[in-house]
């Protein structure tokens, strides 16, 4: 057990500064009144997605939303106590966010908020444990509030947050990087693809067919013809042994196994559950049962495919009234703009350029990540000394 210096205290949250809770009072909360304007508001998704600082968001208020709501200004912690629990943030933008977000906002002559952060990070399990319910999991604010975190002196917790905000901020930086790529390789698609402004678009008139105007020598395919869409095999929980490749369910990398079904680089979407997301994955790797994957690509190609496919708003092509479900039979049937072969290869060329890019930065980040998360505990439980953790960072910087 690790005995912390004299100097560290053990507090409650509201101690260290302010804690509220988030607001969203108007019934019912889905009113469309409420939501498209400019004010930015932030959903429990967001902050599980964010990192160390929040600047994007996947929804707004209007004026009516934010009269029910707050503003709350850059430099708040952001804390989920609701859905996935304790997941924290913090605000780099002014935000509002509804009631199953905490807000805390530090008092400058006790805490420093990016050290709470971690402090709450590093706590995390403990408070996920005393939020267990019998039909959704739920941190309230009492709950919160009953446990104690151990801090250190102000200038501690400075130097703490600097040392573990250094791996974030890169972290950050890479997943801005990672953005710029990724609407190079969409905007290039939609340029060629969809308004036609293809190399050499000036020689090639626009012909009218019975589906559509295209560039002369371009023709309409069904996408079965593109490529191929196949269900994902099974592979329950219990059956997985770890491995180098990746398991990839509807909504994402869901852990590792010793087997791949299928040959990088390919594309998984979901078919099942979560519907509506598109994966690139660059390794060979085993797609669930949950996933459709692409088990031939015929006109199309990887890069190619993927912003097809995207383009195409899987998740409004669902049925299924209890679980969303993709079929792959009407997707196969859903007409293309299909261009010269010579053309996607092209596009091919320069976005997978961009694409492997991505992925050799994803796996940067992967290692920024396991870096901090080694440090972390180490650090905010004082058992390693924040002197040394300033040399080693300096070693590798």
């Amino acid at each position: 057990m690790v005995e912390f210096s004299a100097s560290w205290r053990l507090v409650r949250l509201d101690e260290l500064g302010t804690v509220e809770r988030g607001r969203s009072r108007h019934r019912p909360r889905d009113d469309p009144s409420l939501y498209g304007g400019k004010h930015p508001f932030v959903q429990t998704g967001d902050v599980k997605a964010a990192g160390l600082k929040l600047r994007q968001y996947t929804q707004t208020y209007s004026d009516v939303g934010l009269a029910q709501s707050r503003l709350w200004p850059p430099g708040t912690l952001c804390i989920t106590i609701a859905a996935n629990i304790c997941d924290t943030t913090i605000l780099a933008i002014p935000a509002c966010f509804p009631d199953s977000i905490v807000g805390f906002t530090a008092t400058p002559e006790v805490a420093e908020v990016v050290f709470v952060k971690y402090a709450l990070d590093h706590a995390k399990q403990r408070f996920s444990g005393i939020s267990r319910g019998a039909t959704q999991d739920n941190l309230s604010v009492e709950k919160l509030l009953s446990q104690q975190l151990h801090v250190p002196p102000l200038e501690d917790q400075r130097r703490i947050a600097s040392i573990l905000g250094a791996y974030d901020e890169l972290i950050d930086v890479n997943r801005r990087r990672i953005a710029l790529l990724e609407e190079m390789a969409r905007r290039l698609f939609e340029e060629w693809f969809v308004h036609f402004r293809f190399p050499g678009h000036e020689g090639h008139s626009i012909v009218e067919t019975p589906d559509g105007p295209l560039p002369k020598e371009w023709s309409f395919r069904p996408l079965e013809e593109m490529l191929v869409l196949q269900r994902g095999f099974d592979l329950p929980t219990t059956a997985r042994t770890p491995g180098q490749y990746p398991v990839i369910a509807a909504s994402g990398v869901h852990g590792n196994h010793r087997e791949a079904k299928v040959c990088g680089p390919g594309i998984v979407t979901g078919r099942s559950g979560t519907i509506g997301k598109v994966l690139l994955v660059h390794e060979d790797h085993w797609p669930l049962n949950t996933t459709l994957y692409v088990k031939e690509f015929r006109l199309a190609s990887p890069a190619y495919g993927l912003h097809l496919l995207r383009r195409l708003d899987l998740g409004t092509r669902s049925g299924g009234a209890a679980v969303p479900t993709l079929n792959r039979n009407h997707l196969h049937r859903l007409l293309i703009a299909c261009p010269p072969p010579e053309l996607i290869s092209l596009y091919e060329q320069n976005a997978m350029e961009q694409l492997k890019a991505v992925r050799l930065i994803e796996r940067q980040n992967g290692i920024l990540a396991a870096s901090r998360d080694l440090l972390l505990p180490r650090l905010i439980s004082g058992e390693l000394l924040v002197s040394v953790a300033e040399r080693e960072l300096e070693a590798v910087a």
